[in-house]
């Protein structure tokens, strides 16, 4: 008997949800290359930050925010399991940014960004920055329709990150470590940390940077201006 459903067959079960989350990520698939479409259409870029929750990619992306807007439109799709707190600070940026609350869901989807692309509707040619909900697991498994997935870490987390959560790793394109202001105070190695995420993802891209005092910012918004 199958504690989950209880079905006679778990073997059965197992298939079913399977084929379930295969059905799911194809949906999801689907929408998130007709949100690749209607961005490409407007010159416009979407970036879908991951992290996990106190990484500080909120902080990184006010001060990214108030950069950029002297070079092109930027605009924010928040994700947040609730309140409105994330996407209230950075529109005190002068950004545009819509709230996503999840409830009880674990990270956006292709579904939920097609809905807060529509309400958001950038300008042409506008870098949109996805914030997504904090969780180092599920978000890595969803397409949104964005061009780069970028995972942010903190040197307050650990150097293992990257081999405790794999899946992710490997489906960033840039690793940003954050914090590194921190750095005194902290047992992190900067080198051991890349060494890991290189031994999941060889082609990825690392930045360390402090959002607080800037250090390291220019190459962040360098590696925006090459996509």
């Amino acid at each position: 008997m199958c504690g989950t459903c209880g079905c006679a067959d778990s073997q059965s079960h197992s298939h079913e949800h399977v084929s379930l989350e295969q059905n799911v990520l194809a949906k999801n698939d689907a929408i998130a290359r007709d949100n690749r479409a209607w961005l490409r259409k407007r010159d416009a870029i979407a970036l879908n930050l991951m992290s996990s929750p106190g990484s500080g990619k909120t902080t990184l992306l006010e001060r990214t925010l108030t950069t950029l807007a002297r070079v092109r439109p930027a605009a924010v799709i928040e994700g947040d399991q609730a309140t409105s707190l994330d996407a209230e600070r950075l529109r005190r940026t002068g950004a545009p940014a819509v709230q996503v609350n999840t409830g009880a869901g674990c990270h956006l989807d292709a579904a939920l960004v097609r809905s807060a692309l529509s309400r958001l509707d950038p300008p042409n040619g506008a870098v949109v920055f996805v914030e997504n909900v904090g969780n180092l697991v599920c978000p890595a498994m969803f397409d949104l329709g964005e061009q780069r997935k970028v995972v942010v870490i903190s040197v307050t987390e650990g150097t293992d990150k990257p081999l405790k959560y794999p899946y992710m790793f490997a489906a960033a394109d840039l690793v940003v470590i954050n914090k590194i202001d921190l750095l005194p105070y902290v047992d992190f190695d900067v080198e051991l940390c890349a060494k890991n995420a290189r031994s999941v993802n060889p082609d990825l891209v690392l930045l360390t940077l402090s959002a607080t005092t800037g250090e390291g910012l220019p190459a962040w918004y360098d590696w925006i201006a090459a996509q």
